[in-house]
């Protein structure tokens, strides 16, 4: 199973690259490329990085996969990685990286960008988009009232067969990973074993969550915010479902990020650099509201006016810093059966 060998290949993965170090590198003079390696699917950012390439005169050699495997695949490559950029769906990679030693501190201004709870503590990845978790639901067969405060609510009896998942997602991976921190290992178990018990049915991606709650396939799904607004567009907004947030400062309401870190390997960073500098600029925030439905998190660009606003998202005390542990979340998720 795919994540299975990205569980395994980390560990060693990082034994690797400790016996084989990383040594930082410089951009050739008048180099005009670099190379991303993009955990953010082609579809959604290929649009951005050609309006980069358009405005710089950078052409950006893009190489997209999942998160996890592709945080994995710098780890094996070590200092002979070709990647100037890493472009991550959620902190946890980010974090991962960053353990390893592997990315170089971001200059002060694009640090200072975002707010500190959007940014690394070691000052070497900063969010460049914000991702909400949600529970989507079926709004003809239930009204927000009829859900649980939290996200450890769906264990009970009445919601056997009626919800849906997408395990395999590293948005997923990294709210199981807030779940350990913040309510501890044997409760994130519990919680896990308890879907599994209630028949939580698996999809591949959340978008077809988002589908089924609202053909009444499913009750609810648990997804990041954006997908409903995406399918609304395509739908005339004739969805019938909607974003829950779980209340109290519960984990089912963790904000994540999309973000990037700068390779010490790199040998285009002043153009990598500039890429950074473009995602946080008020064209590139724009792309992020109104494109993609998510959160700028730079540049006094504001969100979409239908999104709930980020100040009123009771969003866990979870430093994002703290979801570095995706083997973990990965052994966890394998032992109990969901991978």
């Amino acid at each position: 199973m795919r994540m299975l060998r990205v569980a395994l290949l980390i560990p060693l993965l990082a034994l690797i690259l400790a016996a084989c170090g990383a040594q930082p590198g410089a951009a050739p003079a008048g180099s005009q490329k670099l190379v991303v390696y993009s955990g953010r699917s082609e579809s959604l950012v290929a649009p951005l990085f050609a309006q980069f390439s358009q405005a710089t005169g950078i052409a950006v050699e893009a190489r997209y996969g999942d998160t996890a495997e592709l945080a994995a695949t710098i780890l094996e490559e070590g200092r002979n990685s070709p990647a100037d950029l890493f472009f991550a769906q959620d902190a946890g990679a980010l974090g991962a990286l960053s353990a390893a030693g592997l990315l170089a501190p971001l200059p002060q201004a694009s640090r200072e960008a975002v707010e500190p709870r959007f940014r690394s503590a070691n000052g070497d990845w900063v969010g460049i988009s914000g991702r909400a978790r949600v529970v989507v639901y079926n709004t003809t067969r239930l009204q927000e009232q009829d859900l649980p405060a939290s996200i450890t609510g769906f264990v009970a009896p009445e919601w056997k067969g009626r919800m849906g998942w997408a395990p395999t997602n590293g948005s997923f991976q990294a709210f199981v990973t807030g779940m350990r921190v913040q309510l501890g290992e044997a409760a994130a178990r519990r919680w896990l074993e308890g879907m599994l018990a209630n028949e939580t049915k698996t999809y591949e991606k959340n978008a077809a969550i988002v589908q089924a709650v609202a053909a009444g396939e499913i009750d609810v799904g648990f997804v990041n915010h954006y997908y409903l607004y995406q399918l609304q567009r395509e739908t005339g907004d004739t969805l019938t479902a909607a974003n829950y947030y779980p209340q109290d400062g519960d984990v089912g309401a963790l904000i994540n990020i999309a973000g990037v870190g700068l390779l010490t390997t790199a040998t285009n960073a002043a153009a990598a650099q500039q890429l950074v500098d473009y995602l946080l600029s008020a064209d590139g925030q724009r792309y992020f509201a109104e494109q993609t439905f998510e959160y700028p998190l730079a540049a006094g660009v504001q969100a979409d006016p239908r999104l709930k606003p980020l100040a009123a998202i009771e969003t866990p005390a979870l430093d994002l810093n703290q979801l570095s542990d995706l083997q973990g979340t990965l052994q966890l998720l394998q032992d109990v059966g969901v991978l």
